[in-house]
């Protein structure tokens, strides 16, 4: 068996998070398939072997499994197109579930996140950088929440660009509703991942975990309007232990929105003070 699809099939499984995922996916051999002889060499807790051979051979599982590789694409962690940059962070998801063009994954990512309430001054900024970025071959990756999110996305496909929108909950929801159009704009001329089963609905506490995914997945990560505190300033965070490259847009200290990006270029972000990107800095 595949081991993508032997992963997905656990993934399926009640009672299989991510750390009995993950201790699994650890003892998986260097060979593309799985068996259930490779399974049963595995130092695994008897409940989680148990598990496993029950999912290797159930055939209800093998039937989903169809199922939702006929919705979109799966990319597991020992798949060739699975991102490098992603498969380096610290609780790397083991499966991705795609639509649309997949080979984004392997182009140089920008992440572009900040509040989902800003100003106009987001919107000046993004008309400028954006198409910069664009220009320099960057794919412009964000989070497909409503304001900065939408607006890194929207303006991305405006100037002809690539996006990926990297979302919290499966791909047979959208969230929020009024992006429902973008996120089938996404699907026909970016990508939108998810580690979640297509089915998931979305929660709160899923997106701080998309987060580390839109981290793990870029070079870089620009933070625009942000509060102090703010799922923003969570990215950027992951993104600084992941030795990712963050960039900050000033803004006046007057502005609550400002705070986060002030207090990231504070802490040693660079300051974007002008747009013009080359191979990948300003």
């Amino acid at each position: 068996m595949n081991k993508t699809e032997f992963l997905l099939k656990l993934k399926l499984q009640k009672g299989i998070g991510y750390v009995k995922l993950l201790t699994v996916a650890k003892q998986m051999n260097s060979e593309k398939t799985i068996e259930v002889e490779d399974l049963k060499e595995m130092e695994l807790p008897e409940q989680l072997m148990e598990a496993c051979l029950k999912a290797f051979r159930d055939k209800d599982l093998d039937r989903l499994v169809k199922q939702i590789y006929c919705q979109c694409d799966v990319i597991g962690f020992f798949d060739e197109e699975y991102p490098e940059k992603l498969r380096q962070i610290y609780r790397p998801p083991l499966v991705l579930f795609a639509q649309g063009d997949t080979s984004l994954l392997s182009k140089e990512i920008v992440t572009i996140v900040g509040s989902r309430y800003p100003t106009n001054y987001s919107r000046q900024v993004m008309e400028k950088l954006v198409p910069n970025l664009i220009e320099q071959n960057m794919v412009i990756a964000s989070g497909l929440a409503k304001g900065v999110d939408a607006l890194a996305h929207h303006t991305t496909l405006n100037n002809q660009g690539r996006t990926i929108a990297v979302i919290g909950n499966g791909l047979n929801y959208s969230y929020p509703r009024q992006n429902t159009w973008l996120q089938n704009q996404i699907k026909q001329k970016g990508l939108v991942i998810s580690e979640y089963l297509p089915d998931t609905p979305p929660r709160p506490y899923r997106f701080p975990e998309r987060n580390r995914i839109l981290a793990g997945l870029s070079k870089s990560v620009i933070v625009t309007e942000a509060k102090e505190k703010s799922g923003s300033l969570i990215t950027a965070s992951i993104a600084l232990q992941e030795n990712r490259d963050i960039y900050a847009v000033p803004g006046a200290i007057t502005s609550e929105l400002s705070a986060g990006p002030n207090q990231l270029i504070g802490a040693g972000a660079t300051p974007i003070v002008n747009f013009k990107f080359k191979n990948g800095k300003i």
